[in-house]
């Protein structure tokens, strides 16, 4: 039953989403490090729900940091970060039928029926709060040493946003002050629309994250069983909805030639770097110096109004269900903030791992 992540820093959820609290606990960090609270509210911020494209569930996120820092540093034990649930409505959940595309019937098979049932306990969203709690805490420790993170909606309902442009840190600059993180206003209007016909249709759609992380040095990752796309994928498939990952070209990789795929080498200020990057920064597992690019597929939110065919596993029967309460017509634009957070927990941890536990500090 391990809900901990990460080896020279780590990272332990815990919580239910109907539970009196969620929260995070992360080990190993550097003693010193800064935390700014008014930061970790404003990242909060960016997790929570807003209009017709959101659940109408309103949680204040009046998060407490209880343990490991003092005077408003880093000491170097343990950051407990508290997260009180707030506006929860247990009623609107029963023991029961399996909901379709939730985790109703694998956490039942998992914890034989003692799992806490009510919005999804420990598989819901609603954890993921701490976890962008927990990575507010490192993302400033991360930019001081000149490493930027931010992701854009690429897609969403089969609606394509622009790409990067040739200055990514300006674009990760603007994305990481937007509600709804695209690059191209009127792509986002279009994608918005969508979101809302969804929900008056009682269904919900899905998108892909595309992340860049510029000022990475090069030689951090781990040939074989622990490359950086390895360890990313491991903890981006902790997302809930995250069904599928990619680096730099991806699967376009595979209809290539070797000299379309292949990124030509050239000097630029006595430093290698890549005329191209299909490559998405990493080679042989390890960081090349380039941006590190990937991307992330969201599913649609399983909660969904329309009546669907399911089974209830205490009796095994077969029934019809039909969903009430409060969800989200598409979760794909409150998920980039956690992925932000995710891989800045990650990076923190390769980073340690590379250079020592103190190098944030130093």
């Amino acid at each position: 039953m391990k809900n901990t992540f990460g080896t020279s820093v780590s990272v332990t959820l815990f919580g239910e989403s109907h539970g009196p609290e969620i929260g995070a606990v992360i080990d190993g960090l550097a003693p010193g490090l800064p935390v700014d609270e008014a930061f970790i509210a404003s990242q909060l911020t960016l997790r929570r729900p807003a209009g017709r494209i959101s659940t109408a569930r309103q949680e204040a996120d009046a998060f407490r940091i209880v343990s490991g820092v003092f005077e408003g540093r880093t000491t170097g034990t343990p950051v407990t970060i508290l997260i009180p649930n707030a506006d929860t409505r247990s009623g609107d959940y029963q023991r029961g039928p399996a909901r379709p595309g939730h985790a109703d019937l694998a956490a039942y098979a998992k914890y034989h029926g003692f799992e806490d049932y009510r919005g999804g306990g420990h598989f819901s969203g609603r954890v993921t709060a701490a976890l962008v709690a927990a990575g507010a805490v490192v993302l400033p420790a991360l930019k001081a040493k000149g490493i930027l993170i931010g992701t854009h909606i690429a897609r969403c309902a089969g609606i394509n946003d622009a790409p990067f442009g040739n200055d990514l840190s300006a674009d990760l600059e603007k994305l990481n002050s937007l509600p709804f993180a695209v690059l191209d206003e009127g792509s986002g209007e279009q994608m918005r629309a969508a979101i809302e016909n969804a929900a008056s249709n009682g269904d919900s759609v899905g998108g892909v994250l595309e992340t860049a992380v510029t000022g990475l040095p090069a030689g951090v990752g781990e040939p074989w069983f622990d490359t950086v796309e390895g360890v990313l994928s491991h903890a981006l498939f902790s997302v809930p909805a995250v069904k599928g990952v990619s680096f730099g070209g991806g699967f376009s990789l595979a209809d290539m030639t070797g000299s379309t795929a292949n990124d030509p080498v050239r000097m630029e200020n006595g430093k290698p770097v890549t005329v191209t990057n299909h490559n998405g920064g990493v080679n042989g597992g390890i960081t090349n110096g380039m941006p590190l690019l990937f991307r992330c597929a969201v599913k649609p939110t399983p909660s969904i109004a329309l009546e669907q065919q399911t089974v209830n596993p205490l009796t095994g029967e077969e029934t019809a269900l039909r969903i009430s309460g409060r969800h989200d017509p598409a979760i794909v634009h409150r998920a980039r903030v956690v992925v932000d957070s995710v891989t800045a927990l990650v990076l923190c941890d390769l980073l340690a791992l590379r250079y020592g536990t103190d190098w944030l500090s130093l």
